[in-house]
């Protein structure tokens, strides 16, 4: 994942509710997989395999974050278990098949989820987070970003 995709998650994700942390995860699962995807292209092991490895860690960070005393979540569930078991699969026969499966169910579950997150008008999950404010601004192309909020009192509260 390139810096400013980086960048652009964390901004996300100060500002995000629950709903929409869940998108996030989606979308960082997503990129990983296609990460993985041209690293086998390239041939290059190591990082197909370090490519599956972080896509697990988005799919378990899914799995912890359920409650399963609801039915949709032992439903949810089964779904990251085949996504787990399907990557686990990937990276024993270096194969980029199963990849495509695991791609599919996220996408559907990511498109689902991007439906709800447009319904949901909770707030934020973190507070007292910089203001982000971004534009194109004095210049042609550029976008200028600028922080409000910069005081000492700043910091992440949960």
């Amino acid at each position: 994942m390139t810096k400013e995709l980086k960048q652009q998650f964390t901004l996300k994700i100060t500002q995000a509710n629950k709903t929409q942390l869940i998108v996030i995860l989606y979308e960082m699962l997503l990129v990983y997989l296609e990460e993985t995807k041209q690293a086998h292209a390239s041939s290059d092991i190591e990082e197909f395999r370090k490519g599956i490895k972080r896509t697990k860690a988005c799919l378990h960070e899914l799995m912890a974050s359920l409650h399963l005393e609801y039915e949709v979540s032992r439903n949810l569930l089964a779904l990251y278990g085949y996504a787990d078991r399907e990557l686990t699969k990937a990276d024993a026969r270096s194969s980029v098949s199963e990849l495509s499966n695991v791609e599919r169910v996220i996408a559907k579950l990511h498109g689902a989820y991007e439906t709800v997150s447009a319904q949901d008008t909770s707030g934020p999950v973190m507070s007292n987070t910089q203001t982000v404010y971004a534009g194109l601004t004095y210049g042609r192309n550029q976008l200028t970003e600028s922080l409000a909020d910069q005081g000492s009192n700043r910091g992440f509260c949960v």
